[in-house]
């Protein structure tokens, strides 16, 4: 075997190593076998490495000197297939990015400043940028805080994130299709390429309440089976060909909220039901819900925005909400920007042995 430095860490609701983009093979096919070994994917408990045994714990962020002109740093998301060997860099994961910016500051590839140290982070897999505002007293970054969000217990140090152009991450185009809605295998959907393509339906279009357990929507075998055989065709709709080795587009069930928020949403990554929301979900659930003629938009209670054409909204998920405030151009009703709060942690740092056939 031989060793690899990396740091593992929580990044809102989600966990992985942090690798150097330096300490990784340039090879992509070698690189995949490294991780995969790292992860010990092909198993479902992932016995044999590092992952959880779980898509949320299933999650590498690699991250490396800036490519772009006005970017910081980059950060290519991995999402490892757990019980497949399989590694898909096709979506942003917006949990992990939390833990980006520190992990910069920390291995010295960003300065830090006194109190509060912005980076803008560009998003590899889909070319964005996202600025990330990290508490750093004293110069050094903090965990501790009295910030909680939900789907993680106690409370930690805020991390802002603001996408600042989350349009067309894979597409190109905020619609993919041009319209607000879609007719995929006899469901009415709206694919929505907002921070991760995605496809939005009405619940009740599946049969669902869109209260349901994460639990009790992945026992429901025809569900889920109805729910993939759509996400093919709606892949094939919004340009992105065959997706059956892909994780996205997203499947989302969106219903009324039932707790005073915005929206309720049941989010899918593809083949499991998030037990909370991924940011790049949020922030696209939130986009739909400000579109007319959206699905979304349909069930949504919106508030009115501000002068500046603001709005927060709260998105419904298993473990709670998740606030997300959306800026608009008052004139066109375009999405400019999209903040949310997340948390992270820094949880071990040393090496991770690979096998040597992964090199």
């Amino acid at each position: 075997m031989h060793t690899i430095p990396c740091v593992l860490m929580r990044g809102g609701t989600s966990r992985g190593p942090v690798f150097l983009s330096a300490d990784l093979p340039t090879d992509r096919a070698a690189r995949d076998a490294a991780l995969i070994s790292a992860l010990g994917s092909g198993h479902p408990l992932q016995i044999d490495g590092v992952g959880g045994g779980n898509p949320l714990t299933s999650k590498v962020a690699i991250v490396g000197p800036a490519s772009v002109p006005g970017a910081d740093v980059d950060y290519l998301f991995a999402q490892v297939n757990v019980e497949k060997p399989l590694v898909d860099t096709a979506p942003n994961c917006g949990n992990m990015l939390a833990a980006v910016g520190p992990f910069a500051i920390e291995q010295g590839l960003v300065p830090a400043t006194p109190g509060l140290t912005r980076l803008v982070i560009h998003n590899v897999n889909t070319g964005k940028l996202i600025e990330s505002t990290v508490e750093t007293p004293g110069g050094r970054v903090t965990y501790e805080g009295t910030t909680a969000i939900a789907g993680v217990p106690g409370t930690a140090a805020p991390i802002r994130l603001a996408f600042l152009d989350a349009a067309g991450s894979k597409t190109g185009k905020f619609l993919p299709t041009g319209q607000t809605r879609d007719r995929i295998a006899g469901h009415e959907v709206s694919l929505i390429d907002m921070a991760v393509a995605a496809m939005m339906a009405d619940a009740q279009s599946f049969g669902k309440t869109g209260g349901e357990s994460p639990a009790a929507l992945d026992a429901d075998r025809a569900f889920m089976e109805a729910l993939e055989a759509a996400r093919l065709l709606a892949g094939r709709a919004m340009g992105l060909g065959d997706v059956s080795q892909l994780v996205i587009p997203k499947p989302i069930l969106v219903s009324a909220p039932a707790a005073g928020g915005t929206i309720r949403a049941r989010y899918f990554m593809p083949h499991s039901c998030h037990t909370a929301v991924a940011v790049t979900g949020a922030v696209c659930i939130a986009a739909a819900c400000c579109t007319p003629g959206t699905v979304a938009h349909d069930l949504a209670r919106l508030s009115a925005p501000d002068a500046q054409g603001r709005r927060l909204l709260q998105i419904e998920h298993p473990s709670g909400s998740t606030p997300i405030e959306i800026e608009q151009n008052p004139e066109t009703g375009e999405v400019t920007r999209v903040s949310v709060i997340r948390t992270a942690r820094r949880i071990l740092e040393g090496v991770v042995h690979v096998r040597d056939t992964a090199a």
